[in-house]
C-alpha cells in the first residue's frame, strides 16, 4: 500500500514539473513575440531608462515650420525631434567608443553604411571623438502629404568635439555647422537616411558671445556668503523660511554690507528639471534682497562634480532655466558659474572641468549681456586660470592672514586687467577636543582684524564667510569626521543663537556701530 501510495505521488510530481515547464516555456515565447511585435522600445535599447531629456537635452528651436502641403502636426513634430536628436545621440556614442550599437535603431542603410566606415578607420587608427551638440535651429523644408518624409534644414547647429589619439587629446574645437537632413518613417520611429554638411553664407546666426559691457564696480563689493543657520547647505529645502531669511538680511544691512553670495545645490534644485517651487523660492529671495538694498552673487552650480561632454546639455537647460527667469531682477548682480571647480581637477581632469567652464562661460553670455560672470576658485594659486573667459576673477582664501599680500599680489600679476574679488575667507571659532582647544571668538576677532586691514591696504572687495554659526552641518559638505563638522558649525561672527561674537566689530561696516 506504501509503495503505491509512493508511485502516486511520484507520478503527480512528474506531471507537475511537465506542466510548469510547459507554463514558462509558453510564457517566454509569448513575451518575446510581443516584444517583437510592439516594435521595441528603443530608448531600453539605449538604456535610456528616465527617457532622452534626462541625458541630452540640447537647445532645440525650430525656426520656421511653413510647408506648402501637408501641415505639421505638433505630435509628428515632437516624434520627429525626439528621434533626429536621439540619432545625435547615439551617434555620438558610437564615436567616442567605435561601437556601432544603436545606429541601426535611427539611421537607414545607406547612412549606417557610412557611419560604420568612419568607425572602422577610426578603430584602425586607434582614434576616439567624443562630442556633444549644444543647439539645433532647424526649419522645416519639406513634408510629404502621406506623412512618412520630412526634409529640414539644421541651421547654426553648436557642437564641441574632442579628438584622441592613443590616448592622448589631438584636438578639442568648438564648431558652427549647417546641416540638409532628411528623415523617413519606418516601423513607426524617424530615421535619418541623409545628414548634409553645408554652407549657408545667407543665415544671420545668432550674436556672437561678447564680454559684458557693465557698469559693476567690484571695487564697492562689501559683503558675506549667506546660508540660513538652521538649514546650512539646504536653504531650498523643507525649512525654507522666508521671515527668517527676510530677518537675516535687514541684519546684512543694518552692518552696513552690499553684497551677498548665494549657492544654487545642482541635483537638489532640480538638475535640468528645475521646479517651479524652486525658482519660487529663489525669487523670494532675490525680492527680499531688492528691499534690503542687497546685491546677490549667484553661483549657479554647488555640489555637482561630473563635467563629462554628455552631460554638458543637462547643466545647460539647469543654467539657462535659473538666468532666463532672473537676468533682469534688479537685485542680480552677476554669475557665478561654479564653487571650486578646481577641486576637481585631480579627480575629473583639469582639461574637462575647465572645458566646462569655457563653455558654461559662453553659454551664461549668451543668454544675459547685462551681468558680469566669474569663477569662484579655492584659492588664489589657482584663480587667473580663464581670466580671459570672466569679467571679474575671484578667488577664497583660508590660508595664513600672513601670507595674503604676497599671494594676492601674485594673482594680480597674472590677472591682467581684470577686477579681483576676495570670494570667501573666514576663522573658526570652535573651541574643543576635535581641535585641542586652541580656537576661540577671540582668535577669530584676530583674524579678521589682520584681513581686513590688508584688505583696505590693497582695496580688495570681498565677501567673508559667514553671518551665523550653522547648528548642523550635512555629511555630503565635509563627511562624518567629527573634528571637521565641528570645526565647521562655528565660521560666523554671531552664534546660532543671536549673540554677536568678538569678531561681528571688525565686520560691522555702519557708519554708526
Amino acid at each position: 500500500m506504501k509503495s503505491k501510495w509512493n508511485s502516486n505521488i511520484y507520478r503527480s510530481l512528474l506531471i507537475l514539473s511537465f506542466l510548469g515547464i510547459n507554463a514558462i516555456l509558453i510564457y517566454g515565447i509569448s513575451s518575446v513575440w510581443a516584444y517583437l511585435n510592439s516594435g521595441a522600445d528603443k530608448a531600453s535599447i539605449l538604456h535610456m531608462q528616465g527617457g532622452l531629456e534626462e541625458i541630452y537635452v540640447p537647445e532645440v528651436e525650430w525656426q520656421d515650420l511653413q510647408n506648402p502641403g501637408r501641415p505639421m502636426e505638433d505630435q509628428t513634430l515632437k516624434e520627429i525631434e525626439g528621434d533626429y536628436l536621439k540619432a545625435w545621440y547615439v551617434r555620438s556614442n558610437a564615436l567616442s567608443s567605435n561601437d556601432s550599437y544603436g545606429i541601426a535603431d535611427y539611421y537607414t542603410d545607406s547612412m549606417r553604411i557610412k557611419i560604420e566606415r568612419i568607425l572602422t578607420l577610426n578603430k584602425d587608427h586607434n582614434t576616439t571623438t567624443q562630442q556633444t551638440t549644444l543647439a539645433h535651429h532647424p526649419s522645416l523644408d519639406f513634408y510629404s502629404t502621406d506623412g512618412t518624409l520630412v526634409a529640414f534644414t539644421d541651421h547654426h547647429v553648436e557642437t564641441y568635439k574632442e579628438v584622441w589619439h592613443d590616448d592622448q587629446l589631438a584636438l578639442k574645437k568648438r564648431d558652427t555647422n549647417y546641416y540638409k537632413v532628411l528623415m523617413l518613417l519606418e516601423d513607426g520611429f524617424w530615421r535619418i537616411r541623409h545628414l548634409t554638411e553645408i554652407r549657408d553664407t545667407t543665415e544671420v546666426s545668432p550674436d556672437k558671445n561678447e564680454e559684458v559691457a557693465t557698469k559693476l564696480d567690484v571695487a564697492q563689493i562689501k559683503g558675506l556668503n549667506y546660508y540660513p543657520s538652521q538649514s546650512a547647505w539646504d536653504m531650498f529645502g523643507p525649512d525654507f523660511n522666508e521671515e527668517t531669511i527676510a530677518g537675516d538680511f535687514a541684519q546684512i544691512r543694518k552692518m552696513g554690507l552690499n553684497t551677498l553670495r548665494i549657492f544654487i545645490p545642482y541635483e537638489g534644485f532640480g538638475k535640468a528639471s528645475i521646479s517651479t517651487a524652486n525658482l519660487a523660492k529663489l525669487k523670494i529671495i532675490l525680492d527680499l534682497a531688492e528691499s534690503n538694498e542687497l546685491k546677490i552673487l549667484v553661483t549657479l552650480f554647488d555640489f555637482y562634480g561630473n563635467y563629462e561632454l554628455m552631460d554638458w546639455t543637462l547643466t545647460h537647460r539647469h543654467a539657462e532655466t535659473i538666468v532666463k527667469a532672473f537676468k533682469d531682477h534688479p537685485a542680480i548682480l552677476g554669475w557665478d558659474l561654479k564653487n571650486e571647480p578646481d577641486l576637481d581637477f585631480e579627480s575629473r581632469g583639469k582639461e574637462q572641468v575647465m572645458a566646462w567652464l569655457e563653455e558654461m562661460s559662453n553659454q551664461v553670455r549668451k543668454w544675459d549681456r547685462n551681468h558680469p560672470v566669474t569663477i569662484g576658485w579655492s584659492s588664489p594659486e589657482t584663480a587667473y586660470i580663464l581670466s580671459e573667459k570672466v569679467d571679474f576673477v575671484s578667488f577664497h582664501y583660508y590660508q595664513d592672514p600672513s601670507d595674503f599680500l604676497e599671494k594676492y599680489r601674485a594673482l594680480k600679476s597674472r590677472a591682467g586687467d581684470k577686477p579681483i574679488l576676495l570670494g570667501e575667507f573666514g576663522f573658526s571659532s570652535y573651541s574643543g577636543i576635535w581641535n585641542a582647544l586652541l580656537g576661540s571668538e577671540k582668535k577669530q576677532a584676530d583674524y579678521y582684524k589682520e584681513m581686513l586691514q590688508d584688505l583696505e591696504q590693497e582695496l580688495v572687495p570681498y565677501l567673508f564667510w559667514t553671518l551665523y554659526d550653522f547648528v548642523e552641518v550635512p555629511n555630503s559638505v565635509v563627511g562624518v569626521l567629527p573634528w571637521r563638522k565641528q570645526q565647521q558649525k562655528y565660521f560666523g561672527c554671531i552664534t546660532a543663537d543671536g549673540r554677536k561674537k568678538h569678531s561681528y566689530q571688525y565686520l560691522d561696516q555702519s557708519p554708526i556701530k
